[in-house]
């Protein structure tokens, strides 16, 4: 059995596939606390609600592991938890349709409620970037960067939305670049989903399905039928060295 390899904060690369985001006439602002690096784009300055939110969702999160310490190491799915707060039974109901521990839906569902909750506060337009998990509130076309570590694919390919199909959310998990846990050997697995957490939770369950057996166009073969099996995802594109494959409702562009 190959070992999980936990990769460090540094190993992440600076956050080079932010640059190149289209920001038309949104305003661009940061948010974080701990591991938690927000970049977000809406139509109004936003950095201080933005922290707030953080503060308050991670807390949330914090608070509930003091009392349930499992929430935070499973690598298997938990039972739901009627009383919990809204964010930690969306990362249960995750981690359940994806087969993974709650945990794997973390920086999707906190981008998601960040930006439901500046939404709330007055923004029209608002799209939340937390380490490569997104969720886009948008009212134009978008176009997602995939960053796809040392892959000759990595940030050449995009994945479009249409208007029409928004809000929704795009995350993106990696057995090569990151500090999260993952068991897969990926460059990228890019999930399209309404939910924040389904798309964080599948991205790592896929990504994990490019490791158990072998790598290359088999392996991303694999991952690609295994997306079929998880409710709720629309759309999946896996990169692995110079190969790439899709499938689900997926709009695959060229970026220069």
């Amino acid at each position: 059995m190959k070992r999980a390899k936990i990769k460090k904060p540094e190993s992440y690369r600076e956050r080079v596939y932010r640059a190149i985001q289209e920001q038309g006439d949104l305003i661009s602002s940061y948010a974080g606390i701990k591991d938690t690096d927000l970049h977000i784009l809406a139509d109004r300055e936003v950095s201080d609600r933005a922290q707030e939110l953080a503060l308050q969702y991670r807390l949330q999160i914090e608070k509930y592991i003091e009392k349930h310490p499992e929430f935070a190491g499973s690598l298997l799915p938990l039972a739901p938890d009627a009383l919990a707060p809204p964010i930690i039974r969306q990362m249960l109901a995750a981690g359940s349709t994806a087969g993974v521990g709650p945990m794997a839906a973390v920086a999707g569902v906190i981008a998601e409620f960040v930006a439901k909750g500046l939404l709330q506060n007055g923004c029209l337009e608002v799209v939340v970037e937390n380490g490569g998990d997104i969720y886009i509130h948008r009212s134009r076309d978008c176009t997602v960067a995939i960053f796809a570590g040392e892959s000759s694919l990595s940030l050449r390919v995009g994945v479009k939305l249409a208007k029409d199909s928004l809000p929704m959310s795009v995350c993106t998990s990696s057995g090569t670049v990151g500090h999260s846990l993952s068991f897969g050997l990926a460059d990228s697995v890019t999930v399209i989903a309404r939910s924040a957490a389904l798309a964080d939770a599948a991205a790592t369950r896929l990504g994990n399905e490019v490791g158990r057996g072998p790598g290359g166009k088999s392996g991303i073969n694999r991952v690609l039928e295994k997306s079929r099996e998880i409710a709720g995802v629309l759309g999946v594109v896996v990169i692995c060295g110079e190969q790439i494959g899709a499938v689900g409702d997926v709009e695959l562009v060229t970026i220069n």
